[in-house]
């Protein structure tokens, strides 16, 4: 059989300071779509908020920001924005803020489509790996990047990987350095207004786009190589939404994934390219005085430090690692600088403080949601619930903090989602997706993770296809869903065809018919169109058949629908009609122990977790 086409890249819109011009930022954006689209995401950089002081006290105009945090106009695709500063902002951003959970790398959603990129971070964004500086130079406080946001930063440049796209507000100091003269637009050639800081993190960085605003005018540069690695960085600068001097400020690019590309193509270089404009300077230029950003953001904060201290090869071997404590595992294995205490992560498990776990103490005195006692009837009398975040279940089998959950069957761990071998497979390579947070439907995950999703979907498809499968996925969804799985079943190439009509045909036996939700085998639509039509209350079930086309059927309240009717129609499409019941194929410890270890010695070329 021949490989399956890779996917088209992304299509991505870029675009300079909204100014709180959303009105006209978001017509271009629909003209563009409709006449050269459909576009996966906008990126903004530069000043989205509007800087006219006076909008603080006046009514909110027609078209900007409030209009659409409000619900009186709609963000016509997913957009990201990192100039979160202006007399407008604070108010603005204040609930979005009080509401974050954690860093949220792929944005915090302050409207639907609309996500600010806070803080500094890196994220996937249909394949692409995206890392931010949000904010601008300055003396500190809302709207300033801090020098623990640079430090995370310079802290991910050391990890493997190529970076795709580097956002910043502020241009780097020196890119117009060793360009073509003709090309620079001559305000550029004023030395004043560039940041240094950024042209050191670039350097670090080296992404192959460097996207900019705050300059007003648009400039495209010609790429340049980047010292002691193979690709090149190209950047570009865009204007102001709606400037006076028509300069561009929107931008399409539609750039392969690095993790994608072949040796050759991420080698290759434009017979244009110059040497790299930035010299690279040691790490001296200090952020002014600028203060960390509150640790009341969550225990996710520690993740950074983690990294931090990793880079800088901290060994203190009396500090916990927040990764293992966490989550019972750290890639980083028996390198890690820092403690993977076992007795730690069950105390974790249990609600217990990680700062009061690793230093004895914890700042946040009787204000942390957590407990500050070893003592495990204390410690669960004293956890308090979280806002911010999903709660833990602690008799869910899924949840990876639960003492229930079998950790053994886990095979891969992502930020939102993990895999796990199923307990009492139908087939030996019967996977469960399942989201990390305790969500009662794939359907309902945020963007994020439903790329990642996305991720785990097609390293799964590689490795059924390199053993002669296919992949079949489904899901029940009921009111009475807890923590929501993705079952992925393997079948034989051969068998493909028939997966549909056996859906079918079991259909019609329970008296129902399916729905086709994309006839046109676009899955990633197909789930798209999905959380469109789920209104959060009702059931359903639905299948993704190996082409790609999700068969639905919305449940009837009150009606009964059998647990097990994916898992069932399978067993009969592989005669395999005694294993129907997982119940009836359970093995022991020891076996699945096996099972998983061989699953993950062939998955693991795959794993995009690894």
């Amino acid at each position: 059989m021949a490989a399956a086409p890779s996917p088209a890249p992304p299509r991505i819109l870029l675009a300079g300071d909204a100014h709180g011009r959303l009105h006209q930022l978001f017509k271009r954006v629909k003209s563009v779509n409709q006449s050269t689209g459909p576009f996966h995401a906008l990126l903004c950089v530069g000043q989205f908020f509007s800087p006219d002081v006076s909008e603080e006290d006046n009514p909110p105009q027609p078209g900007d920001v409030s209009d659409y945090l409000e619900g009186r106009a709609a963000v016509p695709i997913p957009t990201y924005f990192t100039g979160d500063y202006g007399p407008t902002a604070p108010r603005l951003l204040s609930k979005a803020a009080a509401d974050a959970r954690g860093f949220a790398p792929g944005g915090v959603e302050i409207c639907p489509n609309l996500f600010w990129l806070r803080g500094s971070n890196l994220f996937n964004l249909h394949g692409l790996s995206v890392a931010y500086l949000s904010g601008r130079k300055g003396l500190g406080g809302p709207g300033c990047y801090s020098q623990d946001d640079v430090d995370a930063l310079r802290a991910l440049a050391e990890e493997p990987g190529i970076v795709d796209l580097f956002l910043t507000n502020e241009w780097p100091a020196g890119v117009v350095k060793g360009a073509d003269t003709s090309n620079v637009p001559p305000q550029l050639l004023d030395p004043q207004g560039y940041d240094p800081l950024v042209a050191e993190l670039v350097t670090e960085i080296k992404p192959r786009y460097h996207i900019a605003g705050t300059k007003g005018v648009f400039y495209a540069r010609e790429p340049y190589v980047n010292d002691s690695s193979l690709h090149v960085t190209r950047f570009i600068g865009l204007a102001n939404v709606g400037n006076k001097e028509k300069q561009k400020f929107i931008h399409a690019i539609s750039p392969t994934p690095a993790s994608s590309m072949s040796s050759a193509d991420i080698q290759a270089r434009p017979p244009n390219a110059t040497l790299s404009p930035y010299v690279a300077p040691p790490k001296s230029v200090p952020v002014e005085d600028t203060p960390k950003r509150p640790a009341e953001n969550t225990d996710l904060q520690y993740w950074r430090y983690d990294v931090k201290r990793q880079r800088q090869g901290q060994n203190d071997g009396s500090l916990l690692c927040f990764k293992f404590t966490s989550s019972g595992s750290c890639p980083r294995g028996s390198k890690c600088h820092f403690k993977h205490d076992e007795e730690a992560r069950e105390h974790c498990q249990r609600g217990v403080c990680f700062e009061f776990l690793n230093k004895g103490k914890c700042e946040k005195g009787p204000e942390c949601r957590f407990a500050h006692s070893l003592n495990e009837e204390t410690a669960v009398r004293d956890a308090k619930p979280r806002s911010d975040r999903r709660p833990v279940e602690r008799s869910c089998w899924f949840c990876l903090s639960s003492p229930d959950v079998e950790s053994h069957l886990v095979i891969s761990i992502g930020d939102g989602y993990y895999c796990a071998l199923a307990k009492g497979p139908l087939v030996p390579e019967h996977v469960l997706v399942i989201p990390v947070e305790h969500f009662p439907t794939t359907i309902t995950m945020p963007a994020e993770p439903e790329a990642e999703l996305r991720r785990y979907k097609n390293a799964l498809g590689k490795y059924f296809e390199k053993q002669g499968n296919t992949a079949v996925y489904f899901e029940w969804i009921s009111q009475q869903s807890r923590h929501a799985n993705l079952q992925a079943v393997p079948v034989p190439l051969s068998k493909a065809a028939s997966v549909e009509k056996i859906f079918h045909l079991a259909a019609k036996r329970l008296g129902f018919e399916f729905s086709v939700v994309n006839p046109d085998g676009d899955a990633n639509q197909g789930r798209d169109l999905l959380r469109s039509q789920y209104d959060g209350k009702s059931g359903m079930f639905y299948v993704e058949l190996p082409d790609g086309t999700l068969l639905l059927h919305m449940l009837d309240s009150g009606k009964k629908f059998p647990a097990q009717f994916g898992r069932e129609v399978l067993a009969g499409l592989l005669s395999m009609a005694d294993r129907a019941d997982w119940r009836n194929c359970k093995l022991s410890k020891e076996e699945e122990i096996k099972m998983v270890d061989g699953f993950k010695q062939g998955f693991h070329e795959f794993d995009p977790a690894e």
